[in-house]
């Protein structure tokens, strides 16, 4: 495994999403990265309670901004191992897509409302 040092382009697990980025600081446990690209949208709803619409407050789950700094625990940041890091816009629609598409696959009561939250997001995000 190559050593992350500051620099270094990675991938990091940050809550449900998952980011592309530059190590900008060592925090000891932390590695503070800043987002260059989305792989992965967060999921919506609850994180404590996945799957759950009722008596629950369902979330909705931006996913980090371009250039936004986040504090990720070293055992979530990974080598980024692609040759380039797409450009964020177009990693945000990739991603957006790809979530609608998992929650299209079954007509839950969860899916529905994630996908409404996701809709509502995908306004906010490209207009």
């Amino acid at each position: 495994m190559s050593e992350i040092q500051v620099g270094s382009k990675v991938k990091a697990h940050y809550k449900t999403g998952i980011y592309m980025g530059e190590v900008k600081e060592d925090r000891g446990k932390f590695y503070l990265v800043q987002v260059l690209a989305v792989d992965k949208h967060p999921m919506q709803g609850d994180l404590h309670n996945p799957g759950k619409t009722e008596n629950v407050f369902f979330h909705q789950r931006k996913a980090l901004s371009y250039l936004e700094k986040a504090n990720v625990q070293k055992e979530a940041v990974h080598p980024y191992e692609g040759t380039e890091i797409p450009e964020y816009q177009e990693s945000l629609k990739l991603s957006v897509e790809k979530l609608k598409e998992k929650l299209n696959r079954r007509d839950t009561d969860f899916n529905s409302h994630a996908a409404d939250q996701l809709n509502d997001l995908e306004k906010q995000y490209f207009g």
